[in-house]
């Protein structure tokens, strides 16, 4: 059975896409069996896996319409080791389609409950704004993964996110939970950055990842070559970085 996690946060520019597909590359490169869903009409996680948005013939707006399904369109992005159900800007007009039909907020739990042996673990990249886009993520998804910058707006935007999940958990998906708050582009000089992840460790605990990922200018660099940084270059700071949390995701899933 696949675990799906939604890589989510309320707050636009804090590497939703760069940790989607670095752990979906990084979860490949251990062993596991992959699909990244792109939730986002801007495409970035497809383009960012070598997939090229505008050629694909499906995308995740025909599964959410259901005139395809995950299967057919679905693509394997070879380099990267995992599959893909990308989106282009045609699922901008999905959010306005959605609204008048049945099950809205149910339609891409419906679709992936068709692959769920096929999969160790579905990633689920989710657009920055509470949208039916994204709420068709959490609806879908056994719990959320967040990147977050250790930086004090950041704390604001995940009091907004946490009470979200309380929500739709409440409403909508009884399954949905935080697994876990993942500290990214940390650079430890900075005094605030180490405060306000002390702060994180105090507030969630055990909810904060183990795994901390540095501030990297070769994952920067990666998606203008179409690769996840985990293989455009293995052995950056970044890139090993995510490979060792893939391993803790993995462990810690063992333990759910």
């Amino acid at each position: 059975m696949a675990k799906i996690f939604c890589v989510a946060n309320q707050k636009g520019g804090v590497g939703k896409t760069t940790t989607t597909v670095n752990l979906a590359a990084g979860l490949a490169k251990v062993g596991q069996r992959v699909l990244m869903v792109d939730l986002d009409p801007q495409g970035n996680a497809t383009m960012g896996s070598g997939v090229d948005k505008r050629a694909m013939a499906l995308s995740v707006y025909d599964v959410l319409l259901e005139s395809a399904t995950v299967s057919e369109a679905t693509i394997y992005a070879e380099p990267c080791g995992y599959h893909v159900l990308g989106a282009n800007r045609e699922l901008a007009g999905a959010e306005v389609e959605l609204v008048e039909l049945d099950r809205r907020d149910k339609r891409l739990k419906t679709a992936l409950a068709a692959v769920d042996g096929d999969y160790d673990f579905v990633l689920i990249d989710c657009p920055p704004s509470l949208s039916m886009l994204t709420l068709n993520g959490l609806c879908a998804a056994h719990g959320v993964i967040v990147p977050m910058q250790c930086e004090y707006f950041a704390l604001e935007g995940l009091t907004d996110l946490v009470n979200t999940i309380k929500q739709v958990h409440a409403n909508l998906n009884r399954d949905l939970q935080i697994i876990g708050l993942l500290r990214v582009m940390f650079d430890p000089r900075i005094t605030l950055q180490q405060q306000v992840s002390d702060q994180l460790k105090t507030h969630f605990g055990d909810k904060v990842f183990e795994s901390v990922i540095p501030r990297n200018v070769r994952l920067a660099e990666a998606p203008s070559y179409g690769l996840p940084g985990v293989v455009f270059d293995p052995n950056a700071r970044g890139s090993q970085a995510f490979v060792a949390f893939a391993q803790e995701m993995v462990e810690r899933i063992k333990s759910m």
